[in-house]
C-alpha cells in the first residue's frame, strides 16, 4: 500500500501541472500529473503536500485546501491511497523539477475530451472525472480500478452540502 499527496495549483484559470517526461521507469512516464508524492513515515498528508510542492517546484504553498481521498486499487500492481488538495496561494519562485516539466495548463484543457482527429492533454482517465469534483466545494472519497493502464471503472461518495 502507498500513501501519497497530489495538489492542484490553481492560478488565473490555469492548473500547475507536471509533465512526467524525465524519470527513467516512471510509472506516470508521459502524462501530466498534479504535483505530490509519498508521505514519509509518521508525516501528516498537509505536511507531505507542502513539502512536496515545494521539492517539485520551489513554491512554498499556503493554506492547502482538502478536497478527499483517491483510492487507485491494484494500480501498477499496489494499492494508492492519496489525500487531493488545491491550493491558490502560493509563494517562491517556480523552478525546473527533477520529476518532468512544470506548465500552466488552462483549466479547460484538463477536463477537455479529445476531439476528432486530435488528441487531449495525456492524463489518467481518472483525472478527467474527479477534476471537476474539486470545484464542487464538497469532500469525495472514490475508489479507482486500473488493468494496467486502463481505468475498468470507479465508485464514489460525497460529504457535505453543495455550497461550500
Amino acid at each position: 500500500m502507498k500513501l501519497a499527496t497530489l495538489c492542484y495549483i490553481k492560478h488565473n484559470h490555469q492548473t500547475l501541472m507536471l509533465h512526467r517526461i524525465t524519470k527513467p521507469n516512471d510509472i506516470h512516464a508521459g502524462k501530466w500529473n498534479g504535483l505530490g508524492g509519498k508521505l514519509e513515515p509518521g508525516e501528516s498528508p498537509e505536511a507531505c503536500v507542502i513539502r512536496e510542492v515545494r521539492e517539485e517546484s520551489g513554491l512554498e504553498i499556503h493554506q492547502p485546501r482538502y478536497h478527499g481521498l483517491l483510492i487507485f486499487a491494484n494500480f501498477k500492481s499496489e494499492d494508492w491511497y492519496v489525500w487531493v488538495f488545491t491550493a491558490d496561494q502560493f509563494s517562491g519562485e517556480l523552478r525546473d523539477s527533477s520529476e518532468g516539466r512544470l506548465g500552466w495548463i488552462p483549466d479547460e484543457a484538463l477536463v477537455a475530451a479529445p476531439k476528432e482527429g486530435g488528441a487531449a492533454l495525456p492524463l489518467w482517465p481518472s483525472d478527467r472525472i474527479f477534476f471537476p469534483w474539486l470545484e464542487s466545494g464538497r469532500i469525495f472519497s472514490a475508489r479507482f480500478q486500473y488493468a494496467d493502464e486502463v481505468m475498468l471503472g470507479h465508485e464514489v461518495v460525497f460529504y457535505g452540502p453543495t455550497n461550500l
